[in-house]
Order: C-alpha cells, then structure tokens, then sequence
C-alpha cells in the first residue's frame, strides 16, 4: 500500500501529460474548451496569489521596523504550557550543520547570529561538522570555534561520523546527531526544562536578522499553543543575488514568494529550509528522520501525525538571509539550479508518508486528513503539470487535431482567447517586479546602476523558468518516486564571487 501511494504523484502527473495528447488529438473540441476554462482558472489563481503575495510582504515590512525585544519587555501575558511569563526563562539552541562551506560562509552566519538583540547568556549555538568533509572543514570548525565560543553561553562542536548504518548522509542525520549530543551535553546537564528551550536549524548559509531571536521568543510565549507549533520565516535568497544570472534570479526570488505567499495561508504552511521548534516536541518524536532528504518539511508532517493534527507551524513574517544559487559559469549554475529543484521537488516523498500514517491513525479527524491529503497532492501535480498545460493546450489541438477541427471558428480563436487570458494573467509579473526590487540589498562596488533595469526585465523569463526549473524537475523527482528510484540528499555548492581589487564587499 505504500509503495502504490509512493506511486500515485506520478501517476497522476503523467496521466495528465499524456491527456494533453490524447485530448488534443481525438478531442480537440473539449481539449480546446478545456484549456480556456484552465486558463481563465490560472488567472484567477494569479490574482489570488498576488494578493497573498502583497499580504505577505506588508507583513514582513511591518515586522522588520517593530522593536521585539521592547515587545518582549512589555509582554505580560502568562502562558500556561510554558508556565512563565518572562522572556529570559526561554533558551536558543541553535544548530548549524555544514559540510564543505568555507569558514567565511560559516563566519557571516555567526556574525550575524552575534549581532542578534536576544542576550547572548541566553543562546547555545552548536556546530555539526561532517567527518566526510574531511580535514579542511574540521580546521574551519575549530577557527569559529576559537573565534566565537566566548560568546555565547555554550558551544559545542559536534562530528557527524560517516557512514552510519541506517543513515543517508544529509542535513537531517547531521542535525539529528547534533541535537541529541547538544541535549546530553549542554540542556540536560545544565537541568535546563525542555520546553523552555527553542530549537533552530540553520542552513550554513542563513543570516539571521537582527530582531529574529526576539521575534521567535515572543510568538513562543504568545502562542496559543506552543509545544505544538514550529515556527517558520521567510528564506529571502538574496545574500549573493547582485553575482546570479537572470534566469537563476527569477528562481531564487520565486521560492521567496512562494514561501512569503504561503506565510498568508497558515493552515497549510509547513517547515522548511531554516526553521525553528521547540525542544520537547522534537525530543518526544525522536528529532528529524536519518534517512531522508526531505527532512525541514518532514519533520512538520512527523508532528502533525505524532500528535494526531494538533500540531501547526506558525508563520514569523520575517526574513533570513540566503543563497541565491550560483556557479562560477553559466552552464554550472544552470545545472545546480536545476538540481535544486529537483531536490526540493523529492519533498514529494512526504505524500506516501502522510496518506499511510493518516491511514494508520484513527484518532486524527478525518477533515484534517482530507485537508492536507488534497492539499499536498494538488501542490506536487500542479507544480508537475500546470505550465505543461498551459503551454501545450493553447496550441496542440490546433496542430495535431482533426482537419474538420482545423476548419472551425473554434480552431482559429483558441489561440487568440488564450493569448488574451495569459496577457491578463501577467498582472502578477508586475507585482513580482515591484515587490523583488523592494528586496534586493544594496547595490555592490562594480555592479552599473543600469542593472536594476535588467533586474525588472529579467521577470520576462518567467514563462521559462517554470518550465525548465519548474516542472521538468518537479516531474523528475515524482517519476523517480514512481519507479523507485530514490534520490540521496544532493549538497548546494555556496559560490561568492571574490571582490576585484578596489571593490568594496
């Protein structure tokens, strides 16, 4: 049973591929109907998400410029599950895992984690270094080490040992070895409770703005119910978008939307990338899974089953700084682009998990069940299909119909129609452009003042991106998943181009 729900993303996906062909040849008529009523949907679905979109990034607006750690002084409001009221009773472990990053990779994010308002006796930050990495990455280590174990109130540096029976090398076994070594050394020594504690795990390359432990803490302490929710900010991947090409902005600028988006939908917003949750909770479920690639989104969804639907992640509407991705060549980049998203695309492996434990779980409410089962499958077939669709119904019943559909009024406006709808549908590249250069940091020594034109401009390749970095990989990881051949954890290079002489960084 579970393999055919592991089976049925891609099931689903191609059926509707092949649909398109089948339809357009020995049913133009309803393929031609259908895509118009399509498209009329894509550009309400446009509008609709433009809206959240515009939501969304006020939200994160209004949050930058609001003083948390004033909020957290005048907070007076007792919470029951945590049994204070007092900011300073709660705890950060903070977990950085990283393989081959550089030590200045490493060096911003701490730095940026030092520079944080929260109070430092306050934060424990724990290093996860992979033994694989090898010498170099143990040497950087031990500099971050030296350079920022003062500071906090605890520092641990932790080594992942290789080849784990059981484990698939990756961000989860590395976090998940940490935080168990953290919990022994640093919490329970110290008789530290648990649910005051909030764990974050970090991407080596997020910086953290300097308001986010604060703003954490507080929706921690006013939570309705915080040992049950995890908490998510937005991944802005701008730290080195002034270097990306064009067509690998448009894809790091999407994800941020799409994640600002889903931040204005909290009832189906999960984890992802960088996140936080408390301690408890993910010491009662047994940390993130060893064996999968997919672990930031995972873990909600291991939450949601273990407590039965009680269990929620709470949007911060507030940024952390990352990666766009990029190479040092053209072709490079592309490639990594594309296994990225492929990479997140295998999140599709969550779907046979949910749909067997919502099975295996008669105490969760069957609306739940239906909710985040319709949810997820629409998410992973339209992310596969969609721009298929769009793309290839306006134009194949025309060319490979019948020749009494070629002859018809029919035939000879479906290009038109929807051409016209699409046009319309482009509202949302305005917003896209207006809200991306809203977000993009300062420009560097050695970037012309012009590049803000292509940095509008570059929204005309969107139709594309979804294509080739859109669907083709979505479709990819699901036809894997579909025959079984599961991916392993791929690692994203970090590549900062180094500043020619006279620029300033």
């Amino acid at each position: 049973l579970y393999r055919a729900f592991e089976v049925l993303p891609g099931m689903l996906a191609w059926a509707t591929i092949i649909s398109i062909f089948v339809a357009s040849r020995y049913a133009p008529v309803f393929a031609s109907f259908f895509v118009i009523a399509f498209d009329i949907y894509w550009l309400f679905k446009t509008v609709f998400l433009s809206l959240h979109l515009r939501a969304g990034y006020g939200m994160m607006q209004r949050h930058l410029k609001a003083d948390w750690m004033a909020k957290l002084y005048d907070l007076k409001t007792y919470n029951v599950e945590l049994k204070t009221d007092y900011w300073r009773d709660i705890h950060h472990l903070i977990i950085l895992p990283f393989y081959k990053e550089s030590y200045e990779v490493m060096r911003l994010g701490l730095e940026a984690i030092r520079a944080n308002a929260y109070p430092k006796d306050r934060m424990m930050l724990v290093l996860g270094v992979e033994e694989r990495a090898g010498a170099e990455a143990m040497e950087a280590a031990g500099r971050l080490e030296q350079e920022f174990a003062s500071i906090f109130a605890k520092f641990l540096t932790v080594v992942h040992p290789a080849d784990i029976t059981g484990e698939l090398p990756g961000k989860g076994s590395n976090e998940t070895f940490a935080a168990r070594k953290a919990v022994a050394e640093l919490i329970d020594a110290a008789g530290v409770p648990h649910e005051r504690v909030i764990v974050s795990s970090f991407d080596s390359d997020t910086i953290v703005p300097p308001q986010y432990f604060a703003i954490l803490t507080y929706h921690y302490l006013t939570a309705a119910k915080p040992l049950r929710s995890s908490y998510q900010p937005i991944p802005v991947y701008n730290n080195n978008i002034w270097e990306t090409p064009a067509f690998a902005r448009v894809v790091a600028v999407s994800g941020t939307f799409w994640q600002t988006m889903q931040q204005a939908r909290p009832e189906r917003l999960a984890t992802f990338s960088s996140h936080s949750m408390p301690l408890k909770a993910l010491v009662e479920m047994g940390y993130w899974p060893v064996n999968l690639v997919s672990e930031d989104s995972r873990i909600f969804w291991q939450a949601l089953l273990f407590y039965d639907g009680d269990y929620r992640t709470i949007p911060l509407y507030y940024p952390v700084y990352m990666d766009a991705n990029v190479a040092p060549t053209l072709i490079e980049t592309a490639k990594n682009v594309y296994k990225q998203q492929r990479r997140w695309g295998w999140g599709v492996e969550n779907v046979p998990y949910l749909l067997f434990g919502f099975l295996k779980n008669p105490r969760m409410p069957l609306r739940r069940k239906l909710y985040f089962s319709f949810n997820q499958l629409d998410g992973f077939w339209s992310w596969a299909t969609n721009a298929m669709i769009i793309f290839f119904l306006g134009w194949l019943p025309v060319i490979i119909g019948s020749s009494e559909f070629n002859t018809s009024l029919l035939a000879y406006n479906l290009p038109r129609v929807t051409r016209w709808i699409m046009t319309l549908s482009m509202v949302g590249l305005i917003t896209s452009a207006y809200i991306s250069t809203r977000l993009l940091p300062p420009r560097p020594a050695g970037h012309q003042l012009r590049k803000y034109a292509w940095m509008l401009l570059q929204w005309l390749l969107l139709p594309a991106t979804i294509m080739l970095f859109g669907s083709f990989p979505g479709l990819e990881a699901q036809t894997r998943l579909m025959f079984g051949k599961y991916m392993g954890f791929w690692f994203t290079p970090k590549y900062r181009r180094e500043p020619k002489t006279g620029e300033r960084t």
